[in-house]
C-alpha cells in the first residue's frame, strides 16, 4: 500500500509540472517566441551519418536527449550511432554540419565530441546548482557572444548542468548573488 501511494505521487509530480512528459514541448525562446525541435537538423543527426559542427565558426548544436541535453561545440561529431537517441536539437550560432572527409578527420571530430563533454562533466561536478547554472553561463559566453546566450531557453541550459530551469531563471536574473540555500 506505501509502494502504491508513493507511485501515485510520484505521478502526479510527473504531470503536474509537465503534463505530457515530453519536455521539449514545453522549451520556450526567452523572448516568448516557441522554438521547433522537429527539424531537418534532427532528421540529419538521426540519418544515422555522421557530421561536424563546422570548427571554422562560432556554431554549436545543443542536443536534447531523453533525460539530459548534450552540448557539440566547433569540430565535434554529431550523428550517427552516437545521437540515435536525439529528441531534439537547438542550434546555436549560424549551424554548418560537415561530413567528415577521412577517417582521421571522423575519429577527431569524436575525440573532440568527448571534450565537450568532459568540459559540461566537470561543470556539473559543482556542488550547487546555482554554481553549475553560472559555470554553463560563463562557458557560453566565453564562446559565443553575449547576446546569442541571452536568446537560448533556460530549459537548455537545465539540461545541460541538472538543474531546474527555475534556477536558470534566479541565476540569469540576480547573476552570482544568488542565496545558495534555496537550490539543493
Amino acid at each position: 500500500m506505501d509502494s502504491e501511494k508513493r507511485r501515485r505521487y510520484q505521478t502526479a509530480m510527473v504531470s503536474t509540472y509537465y503534463p505530457d512528459t515530453s519536455f521539449l514541448d514545453y522549451i520556450v525562446m526567452p523572448d516568448g517566441a516557441e522554438r521547433s525541435y522537429g527539424s531537418d537538423i534532427l532528421k540529419k543527426l538521426l540519418s544515422g551519418k555522421v557530421f561536424m559542427v563546422n570548427s571554422r565558426k562560432r556554431n554549436g548544436l545543443i542536443l536534447f536527449k531523453q533525460y539530459h541535453a548534450e552540448f557539440a561545440g566547433p569540430g565535434a561529431a554529431v550523428g550517427g550511432d552516437y545521437d540515435r537517441d536525439c529528441q531534439g536539437a537547438l542550434p546555436i550560432g549560424n549551424l554548418s554540419l560537415l561530413p567528415p572527409e577521412t577517417n582521421e578527420e571522423r575519429q577527431k571530430a569524436y575525440l573532440i565530441r568527448r571534450q565537450w563533454i568532459r568540459l559540461i562533466k566537470q561543470i556539473t561536478e559543482n556542488p550547487t546548482p546555482q554554481q553549475r547554472v553560472q559555470k554553463i553561463l560563463d562557458q557560453f559566453e566565453q564562446y559565443f557572444p553575449p547576446e546569442v546566450v541571452a536568446l537560448l531557453p533556460d530549459e537548455a541550459f537545465a539540461l545541460l548542468v541538472g538543474v531546474l530551469p527555475q534556477t536558470v531563471a534566479v541565476v540569469r536574473r540576480l547573476g552570482s548573488e544568488v542565496d545558495n540555500r534555496f537550490y539543493y
